[in-house]
């Protein structure tokens, strides 16, 4: 069997690791780097261009060049170039293709198995939409893990006392923290959070904003209309980044910007490391409430925590660090490489799923245990959110519930599937629905339908739902485009907690709701059932009943439900009831 390379597909720069001996190594490519740009591009002559190749000719050939594609896995976008329509799996692919290329050279035999990571916020789509891009590169991919928990795989190699870790992987679009225990060589996620669309492409963006209005202010032209002048914008502000990491000013100097009217510009600036951390500051506050989640979400305070992981290229910011160091009342970790430790723990992973690993060796003995980050749920009357799983379980996880249906003799039932933290299913986001049908005609409540959640080691989804009475089955496996996007995700968190109390009344009123209807529906069933031993009298008083209340009911409308309408309900449901 080939060797089970480790891939880190990044937003800027992608890795690839392998298992040498019982230690994971980062694969060096043709070029001699040890990382590789996350860039592709088609040149004029339709030559398809992948890392330091595309990224240097990217300024001048700027609409034929893909940046940071990872923030549109999972999405509808695409791109059309020479006549043919791109997607993120494609290109995602060719990227992945070249890591392949390089560690089969590093190798001297062809690679085929690999273990690639994805942000721990990734969800369902954009993981299946990641798995796809693996196969379209030629790979067999044996797994998706979280990049935070491959990092702490990579830090615990070389750490392995037991101790409480908080991983912070700030990269360049992506943003994700997670609390992890190492013990007895068993890594477990105890909790993570983050921001898919928080990264060091927009600290860059912020730079180029800041020069673009300083030009125009200058000269009187928005450079933000001249694409190639904006890649040439981007590639200086980047540098700049990386400068304002170690002093404390950074030159900024592209000579013939642009063309005006037949004369020449040139752009000349000096940005400051504090004007720089103005213009990020609320950037890197951003970072701070999914820190605060996480540990809450794990049941730890900050001085739990043994120690703080930096992951990421953009962990190097000063500004990032000083914000770790003062949330979290600790110098954070610097014995680990923060551009290498992601494809190193994927790599170790790898090794694992081989077996490959030298028997006996520290790497061969770690467990990971990983999470799922967001509930799932199914919509249940009344457009309640019923959880089947919450959020930070452990994966790979299966469990099931039986429900019911809500009306008299249903034949089928639609399943929607759901994810978020709200507990009304139109503040969450639809995965995907299927129906089951061929249910055996019954009174509500009487059928059993038990349905299913699996969600499998790389975070997949798959729901099924039987009807016990018959044995009908149907599922789905949740790979839709329509899944949540980053900002929905971190949307869902924090309106779960803006909007908390609010929910909890209203979800009373539709326990009234509901409640009234069960009353209505078991009467009607006893009526039936006791025409010929109840005396005239009752009937006539429970008809009466049941017709108030099915007026009451007819008229109500779930989205307008208030105090005053489920006050109502609740005192001709508990007059009927009385009566029967």
């Amino acid at each position: 069997m080939s060797k089970v390379i480790g891939i880190d597909l990044g937003t800027t720069n992608s890795c690839v690791a392998v298992i040498e001996g019982d230690k994971p190594v980062v694969i060096t490519n043709k070029e001699g780097y040890r990382t590789t740009p996350s860039v592709v591009a088609f040149d004029k002559n339709k030559e398809r261009l992948v890392g330091d190749l595309a990224k240097r000719q990217a300024a001048i050939n700027p609409d034929r060049t893909f940046f940071s594609i990872k923030r549109h896995m999972g999405s509808s976008f695409t791109k059309k170039i020479d006549q043919k329509v791109y997607t993120p799996q494609e290109i995602s692919a060719y990227i992945l293709m070249k890591l392949k290329e390089d560690a089969s050279n590093y190798l001297g035999e062809e690679v085929t198995d690999a273990v690639i990571t994805v942000p721990a916020y990734f969800n369902d789509a954009q993981r299946t939409a990641t798995k796809d891009a693996g196969k379209i590169a030629g790979l067999n991919v044996l797994r998706i893990i979280n990049e935070p928990t491959s990092a702490a795989l990579a830090y615990g190699l070389d750490n392995g006392q037991s101790q409480k870790i908080l991983v912070y992987d700030l990269g360049g679009g992506t943003f994700d923290v997670s609390v992890i225990e190492i013990d007895d060589n068993t890594i477990e996620v105890l909790a993570t959070s983050g921001d898919n669309h928080l990264g060091g492409d927009d600290f860059d963006e912020r730079i180029v904003e800041y020069l673009i209005e300083e030009f125009k202010e200058t000269h009187g032209i928005n450079l933000a209309k001249d694409d190639a002048a904006k890649r040439r914008l981007y590639e200086e502000a980047e540098n700049a980044k990386k400068v304002l990491s170690c002093a404390t000013t950074a030159n900024i100097n592209l000579p013939f910007i642009t063309q005006q009217k037949g004369q020449t510009y040139h752009l000349e600036s000096n940005i400051t490391r504090a004007k720089f951390e103005e213009l990020c500051q609320d950037l890197v506050e951003r970072t701070i409430p999914p820190v605060e989640n996480a540990l809450r979400d794990a049941g730890l305070s900050k001085n739990d925590i043994n120690s703080v992981v930096l992951v990421g290229g953009s962990t190097r910011i000063p500004a990032v660090v000083n914000m770790v160091r003062q949330i979290m009342g600790q110098e954070p970790t610097r014995n680990i490489n923060p551009d290498e430790c992601v494809a190193l723990g994927a790599a170790i992973q790898g090794g694992k799923l081989g077996n490959q690993l030298v028997p006996g060796s520290k790497a061969s003995e770690i467990l990971l245990m990983d999470v799922t980050p967001l509930s799932l749920s199914i919509e249940t009357v009344g457009g309640i959110s019923s959880r089947l799983i919450e959020r930070n379980t452990t994966i790979p996880t299966r469990h099931s519930q039986i429900f019911t249906t809500a009306g008299n003799f249903q034949t089928s039932v639609d399943i929607k599937v759901f994810q978020g933290e709200r507990k009304f299913t139109r503040d969450n986001k639809l995965l995907g629905n299927f129906r089951l049908s061929g249910i055996k005609r019954a009174a509500a409540g009487i059928p059993q339908i038990e349905v299913t959640f699996d969600i499998d080691a790389n975070g997949i989804v798959n729901v099924s739902a039987k009807d016990l009475g018959t044995g009908n089955e149907q599922s789905i496996t949740i790979t839709s485009n329509d899944n949540m996007t980053e900002e929905e995700i971190a949307k869902a968190k924090w309106e779960a907690e803006i909007y908390g109390k609010k929910d909890e009344a209203y979800q009373g009123y539709i326990d009234s709701y509901n409640e009234a209807t069960k009353a209505y529906n078991n009467a009607v069933n006893l009526l039936e059932a006791n025409k010929k031993i109840w005396d005239k009298q009752k009937k006539k008083e429970v008809k009466r009943s049941l017709n108030d209340l099915k007026r009451a009911l007819a008229k109500t409308k779930i989205d307008k439900l208030n105090s005053n309408i489920a006050s109502n309900l609740d005192n001709l449901a508990t007059e009927l009831n009385s009566l029967v």
